[in-house]
């Protein structure tokens, strides 16, 4: 039978005895899923688009996708291997993500497929209802599980893309940029509440064991202000890196900062600070053993 060919009179002819095990139900309607293969990927290609799902990606994209994505699908069906599902899942997701898919996407399509599939085994078993409800009952939890397979894989990798853009963010955000030798810059910038500052001591202590730092210049220029519990995070920072055997020089304290810090009490004998960021450097290169010689104005570090 082609794709073409129109349901035999006698549905029951190539259908298995009443008493044939449900067990070989499945490889039969994964041999009907095959060889209807172009026209069922054609049909369920077609209700994508009239669903506008996908529509991210280019024609060609959605034409190797839906092909890879059935192949799969009926292999799944054959096999019953859910590790071998999700694992496809997971490079499918990897795949379609950065195009800009979302999830109601993908679990949009792979629910037109299981109905698209569906209504192939209804017109191929119709006139044996008994055989159809058989049928339908060994594909429909296999579809189902497909379903939510693909649903879940899909999710758990778009979390973790998003967590790795959120920390790619951050890094971008609090860069510890090493200056010379021993000595490195970290330059706040934007709103730092509690979760950043968290991040901020994590990132500027595994900047001073990497760099073996002996100096670190924080400057916090760029940050419009601090509460009570960031401004005692970032005494407890200081204490912390002083632990680990680095001086913390915190340069670029406005005056609504300032305030802050005086009016909330924080221990000022634990922080070194220093009006701009040249003026932290200079401090730190002294600290360091460096010395700073003017000439016409310019300085010449030696």
């Amino acid at each position: 039978m082609n794709d073409d060919s129109p349901v035999s009179a006698d549905a029951s002819a190539d259908s298995p005895a009443d008493g044939q095990e449900d067990d070989q139900l499945l490889p039969q309607l994964v041999a009907h899923l095959r060889e209807h293969r172009t026209k069922l990927r054609q049909e369920w290609a077609s209700r994508i688009r009239d669903a506008h799902l996908l529509d991210a990606m280019t024609p060609q994209e959605m034409s190797a996708e839906t092909t890879s994505v059935y192949d799969n699908y009926v292999e799944v069906l054959e096999t019953g291997s859910v590790e071998a599902l999700q694992h496809y899942a997971r490079d499918l997701s990897e795949r379609i993500i950065p195009r800009g898919v979302e999830t109601q996407e993908v679990v949009g399509i792979v629910l037109l497929l299981r109905d698209v599939l569906a209504r192939s085994l209804f017109e191929k078993y119709q006139r044996d209802f008994r055989l159809l409800n058989r049928v339908l009952d060994a594909y429909e939890p296999a579809a189902n599980r497909i379903a939510n397979t693909v649903a879940v894989s899909f999710v758990d990798e778009r979390e973790r893309v998003i967590r790795q853009q959120q920390d790619a963010i951050q890094e971008l955000s609090t860069p510890v940029l090493p200056v010379r030798e021993r000595l490195l810059i970290l330059p706040i910038i934007g709103v730092l509440d509690r979760e950043r500052a968290r991040q901020l001591t994590e990132q500027l202590l595994t900047g001073i064991r990497t760099h073996r730092a002996r100096v670190v210049v924080m400057d916090i220029t760029g940050a419009p202000n601090v509460d009570e519990a960031v401004a005692n995070h970032l005494v407890q920072t200081v204490d912390a890196s002083r632990l680990m055997g680095a001086s913390v020089i915190i340069t670029g304290v406005s005056p609504e900062i300032a305030q802050t810090l005086v009016t909330i009490g924080v221990d000022l004998s634990k922080m070194n600070t220093i009006g701009d960021l040249q003026g932290g450097l200079e401090e730190a290169e002294r600290l360091l053993g460096y010395t700073v010689n003017r000439q016409d104005g310019a300085a010449d570090q030696s």
